[in-house]
């Protein structure tokens, strides 16, 4: 039994032991033959094969305050579920297949239903993708965290062969911008969000309905960050670039894909803006430029395409659509709006 001192300290061994059984559950409903038994290790072994020359492609990300929302609500799978989803998205950006996946969580008290939730959506983010949940660590921390309080990391691991690497070299003028669109906020700007709509003074705003949403705000804030890989798998080969459209918005995610020389123009107007930025633009008197540097806008994801292939990914990506070109850089900035 764990000492009644360490109990009373804030951490409980006991019902932290009883837990592992369940999210070791989680973990094995995300395995293949790659995953290795890793008894009495405290580290996850995966065995990779099937490539010719590989490059390992990692990222780590977390849900940043979209955790305030759904601790507000007490709804937690969506967002163990955007864990999973936002770094393999950060990682098809080279062109990776996603491997395996760690997960961090940190608690001020064990919450066993919250960590449960969580759990059940990093394992639905996890097989959305074919990525094995292979390790992870669940910590209470009740001296750094006060409260309902929690942190929440990921890591992802993912492979691709060399000659198949997204690189911002094989970006070239003439190229089009493909935009494929967004599901909503994803897991980026809430800070902003919580501040127009003062959703930690208010937290019932939460629930308040917005004719052009069809539902409650809360709901919409919750709504899943779109996993691209499953639909991006089958194009990545015909494409040059490929640029996850996170915190910095267009004007902040494209150019770190481009090369010297070379400016994306975008033309305003070409994609639907989802009902959300709308309302959080005009609840917050915030500006066009402020909006698209910070959200995503209605795009999730922006290809760079060869002209020949264009007909092609537009076919296999039914909801994508042209939003701009690859044009030489003049003075100005890598992003220009026209239109």
């Amino acid at each position: 039994m764990a000492s009644d001192a360490y109990r009373e300290s804030g951490v409980d061994l006991d019902r932290m032991d009883g837990l592992k059984e369940r999210i070791k559950g989680f973990s094995a409903s995300t395995h293949g033959p790659e995953v290795l038994d890793s008894s009495g290790s405290f580290a996850g072994l995966y065995q990779l094969s099937g490539y010719r020359e590989p490059v390992l492609v990692a990222s780590t990300d977390g849900v940043g305050t979209k955790i305030k929302i759904a601790a507000q609500l007490g709804h937690f799978e969506s967002v163990g579920q955007d864990l999973v989803t936002l770094n393999v998205n950060d990682i098809i950006t080279r062109g990776a297949k996603p491997l395996f996946f760690l997960d961090y969580i940190a608690f001020s008290k064990l919450d066993t239903q919250r960590l449960d939730d969580l759990m059940r959506g990093i394992a639905w983010g996890c097989r959305e993708v074919g990525c094995a949940l292979i390790s992870g660590e669940t910590a209470q921390m009740p001296q750094v965290y006060s409260g309902d309080e929690m942190d929440l990391a990921g890591f992802v691991v993912g492979a691709v062969e060399r000659d198949q690497l997204l690189e911002s070299k094989n970006i070239e003028a003439g190229n089009v911008l493909v935009g494929v669109p967004s599901s909503g906020l994803h897991t980026n700007g809430f800070s902003l969000v919580r501040q127009v709509f003062n959703t930690d003074g208010e937290p019932n705003v939460l629930y308040r309905h917005f004719d052009q949403l069809n539902h409650q705000l809360g709901e919409e804030l919750l709504v899943p960050h779109r996993s691209y890989y499953p639909m991006l798998a089958p194009v990545l080969g015909l494409i040059n670039g490929l640029a996850h459209i996170t915190g910095g918005g267009l004007p902040g995610k494209l150019p770190a894909i481009l090369p010297d020389g070379l400016a994306a123009e975008i033309n305003s107007g070409s994609w639907p803006v989802l009902p959300i930025f709308k309302i959080i633009q005009k609840e917050g008197g915030i500006s066009d430029d402020e909006m698209h540097r910070v959200f995503n806008m209605g795009l999730g994801m922006v290809a760079v395409c060869p002209e020949d292939n264009v007909a092609n990914v537009l076919e296999q990506l039914p909801d994508a659509m042209v939003i701009g070109k690859m044009v030489p850089q003049g003075n100005g900035e890598q992003v220009v709006f026209r239109g």
